[in-house]
């Protein structure tokens, strides 16, 4: 059952993340279309992946180590994976028409200090990143990889778009940085 509700909580992350992204501004220099369809198509192989594990662990005559096993790791693991999809999708309607792929440029952007961006620099990023740890938690620690592969481009991704905005804002953006944390509020 945790294994299903993670599941859904992924699904309708994702079908949110795709129709929202229809309503973006325009990138000032077009990301090449091949980084988007990697990034899409490696964040569609986790989540079916992920999907799969349990079908994986039976097939190989092994059961998981840990989450659907243990109700409490499981109800703990979902709780994480709720909280973290639900900042990052509060990050992303509060960001609205500002948002874009990883390290874009936006026409004519608004810098955005408000909402839970008030606390994090990179909300998306954070509750992606929480929401990972979680599934690792709840379901398998085959988790672990894509959550360190996935939480290393996110970090690179934050200090390139913190050049970018600097560069956009000067000073502002600066002032803003100084008061707020890049990933987990009042932490790092």
């Amino acid at each position: 059952m945790i294994h299903l509700i993670i599941s859904v909580f992924w699904l309708i992350f994702l079908v949110y993340w795709a129709v929202s992204a229809l309503r973006a501004k325009r990138s000032v220099e077009g990301t090449a279309w091949w980084k988007q369809a990697a990034l899409r198509f490696s964040i569609l192989v986790f989540v079916v992946v992920g999907w799969l594990i349990p079908d994986v662990h039976r097939t190989l005559g092994r059961a998981p180590t840990h989450g659907s096993d243990d109700v409490l790791t499981g109800v703990i693991g979902t709780a994480i994976v709720a909280a973290g999809l639900g900042l990052a999708i509060y990050a992303r309607i509060y960001l609205g028409q500002n948002w874009g792929m990883p390290m874009s440029r936006k026409q004519d952007p608004d810098l955005v200090t408000g909402g839970p961006y008030a606390f994090i620099r990179h909300p998306i990023y954070s509750g992606i990143i929480l929401a990972m740890l979680g599934s690792a938690i709840g379901l398998s620690p085959v988790w672990v990889p894509p959550l360190i592969g996935f939480g290393a481009y996110f970090i690179y991704s934050a200090r390139r778009e913190e050049e970018f905005l600097s560069q956009q804002f000067g000073e502002t953006y600066r002032a803003y940085r100084r008061r707020t944390k890049m990933l987990i509020p009042f932490v790092l």
